[in-house]
């Protein structure tokens, strides 16, 4: 059987992405260099399937710009739109909690970034925000993070099913405190952000050309996404 991480290589396999020169400092380890790559990076294959991806149905990837620290229910109903499947009774139990998820969201940049420098993503808020959605039936990590990925794009990945089996290393499993497990996947998908940064970068390319306005956390999510649809 396929081993998680090696949808990574299926990456590299499919699209002809990677190359083993050049680093990207590892966030982690500081005085180490992670796993890296040169300018040589193919995109003719990798271009094409994200751009299906977004053309698909019921693909999202903002909310109201003009309500970044606010929340309500017109979030919890986009994320439905992107396939989020969010009940109307979890819908009301997400709303009793709107005043923690707003404070949090308050205490986080909307432009903060995955990929920022190291020690800029505000984890202590971040936590909070995960805590503010634990413990409500039958909502989830997957719920969860497609519900917060449109308030904060460049930050929080949307941790569906097939993320969270490519980050399978990284998850702490459901006995693990919410929060704890939210931002154990989430710290495991910026790892793999900065190990695949300059194919990223190159495949982002292309979406932009035409009009989408993707963040790198987006582009590392339609990768896996593509990668996993054609093994």
């Amino acid at each position: 059987m396929r081993g998680p991480k090696q949808s990574l290589v299926r990456l590299r396999d499919k699209f002809g992405l990677m190359t083993a020169i050049g680093s990207r400092r590892d966030r982690d380890a500081p005085h180490c260099d992670a796993v890296s790559y040169d300018d040589r990076v193919t995109t003719s294959s990798a271009g094409p399937v994200v751009l299906a991806f977004l053309k698909a149905p019921g693909r999202f990837d903002v909310s109201d710009p003009s309500r970044p620290g606010s929340f309500g229910e017109p979030d919890l109903r986009l994320a439905n739109r992107g396939g989020a499947r969010i009940s109307m009774a979890q819908i009301a139990a997400i709303l009793e909690r709107r005043d923690p998820i707003e404070r949090a969201l308050q205490d986080i940049p909307p432009g903060t970034s995955l990929s920022g420098e190291v020690g800029s993503v505000p984890w202590l808020p971040l936590r909070r925000l995960f805590d503010a959605f634990a413990d409500i039936q039958g909502v989830g990590v997957a719920k969860t993070t497609k519900t917060l990925y449109p308030k904060r794009p460049a930050l929080i990945p949307m941790l569906d099913s097939i993320v969270q089996r490519y980050l399978h290393d990284d998850d702490l499993g459901a006995q693990a405190p919410f929060a704890e497990r939210a931002l154990g996947l989430v710290r495991g998908y910026q790892r793999d952000l900065d190990r695949n940064w300059v194919p990223v970068q190159a495949v982002r390319h292309d979406p932009t050309r035409r009009g989408y306005a993707l963040t790198e956390v987006r582009i590392l999510d339609l990768l896996i996404l593509s990668a996993q649809a054609a093994a």
